[in-house]
């Protein structure tokens, strides 16, 4: 049906009452209708008109998230047709003319083209394009959804001329909001996952992507940002079991995305972790036999210190005993001589006393005596004056 109204060049005619698009025929077949048309021509023109079709024939309750998924989900299928500054700039005088009040057409036309932008990751276009663009300017209140923010904070982490800082103050201002919905959390995490490197861009990621999975379950690409998160904090157990939880929830087919890109991406994923880990395996390995090396290296540094120690000791004390050796010489010479003389010196003295002189008997042997303890007192007094200035000091 969806063809045959393509073919006949006919809007769907009937209104749609629900979100579920596995299950409400009518809502398949417009879905399915709208991605011929944009297919078909893919510019924002085909946007305008599929925004319109939308507010008359989706129910209010359900018309955020078809707007959502539809306005992303074409700008993907279509995202390597990106129009032109002066194609954009020709076609969205033409919308802002005849949008209502609220600017409801060109806000569906602005997330179909920044869906583009951001598909094709043109973070500085895309950045520009939302904060200086007519079209984007013509959005009026959409500009605060948080949609709208979540695609700027996309933009700026994104981009090298934005700090992380304002980027995370985007991020933390979508992710707030109490009308957040599913695309909004998707379009956060895949920010974050894409944003130039900074302190705690692992963290983060992880965090707010692990928040999404408690929240959604069973979402297979919200399990994916965790385990991309996991494996930048290079917990990698953690990032094996997220991907296979992501695999494991890919659904088979679907008509939004490509499931063999998706596979595909996921598995290259799954490689980089095991990869990561098996790394992370052999650097522990590593480190431990260098670690080993290192210990083994100072034992034998210790023992070789202990034995230049012990060495060392030995030498200091054999060239003190050296020393106290020579010393000792030293000293024995001089006593030995200071005896020699002192015994040359009484044995001349009391030869001259016995041989000369009219001395009785008891006085030679009284002035011997007195001149054999003069010496003797001569002796010790050099002996022990040599001791004394030649004595150990420590």
């Amino acid at each position: 049906m969806a063809t045959a109204l393509f073919e006949a060049d006919e809007e769907p005619s009937f209104d749609v009452m629900s979100a579920d698009f596995a299950g409400d025929t009518r809502l398949i077949c417009a879905d399915r209708y709208w991605r011929l048309r944009f297919l078909h021509r893919p510019n924002i023109r085909t946007a305008a008109a599929c925004s319109a079709w939308l507010i008359r024939h989706v129910a209010r309750e359900h018309r955020t998230e078809v707007l959502e998924k539809w306005s992303l989900g074409y700008a993907f299928i279509t995202r390597d047709s990106v129009e032109s500054a002066l194609e954009l700039s020709r076609a969205a005088e033409e919308i802002v003319g005849t949008d209502t009040s609220a600017g409801d057409t060109a806000h569906f036309a602005t997330l179909y083209h920044a869906g583009k932008l951001r598909a094709n990751l043109c973070f500085d276009e895309l950045h520009q394009f939302l904060d200086s663009s007519l079209l984007a300017l013509a959005a009026g209140v959409h500009r605060q959804a948080p949609l709208f923010t979540a695609l700027r904070s996309f933009a700026a982490f994104g981009s090298p001329a934005i700090t992380a800082e304002h980027a995370t103050g985007l991020l933390d201002h979508a992710w707030s909001s109490p009308e957040r919905t599913r695309h909004v959390v998707d379009i956060c995490l895949n920010g974050i996952q894409f944003a130039t490197p900074f302190d705690g861009h692992g963290e983060l990621l992880r965090d707010r992507a692990a928040e999404a999975v408690r929240d959604h379950p069973h979402d297979h690409m919200f399990h994916f940002r965790l385990a991309s998160g996991q494996h930048m904090v290079r917990d990698n157990d953690a990032a094996l079991d997220s991907i296979d939880t992501a695999l494991r929830h890919l659904p088979a087919s679907g008509s939004r995305g490509s499931h063999k890109l998706l596979q595909e991406q996921f598995i290259a994923k799954r490689d980089a972790i095991l990869e990561g880990r098996l790394r992370a395996e052999l650097d522990t390995e590593h480190a431990e036999v260098l670690a080993d090396q290192e210990h083994r290296h100072n034992q034998r540094w210790e023992q070789l210190s202990t034995e230049l120690d012990r060495r060392s000791a030995e030498q200091e004390k054999a060239q003190r005993e050296s020393q106290e050796t020579a010393r000792a010489n030293h000293v024995r010479s001089v006593e030995l001589v200071a005896v020699f003389t002192s015994a040359i010196a009484f044995a001349v003295g009391s030869l001259q006393v016995s041989l000369t002189g009219s001395f009785t008997l008891k006085d030679r042997l009284a002035l011997i005596g007195a001149w054999g303890a003069f010496h003797v007192l001569f002796a010790l007094l050099v002996v022990g004056g040599t001791w004394y200035i030649t004595r150990p000091r420590r």
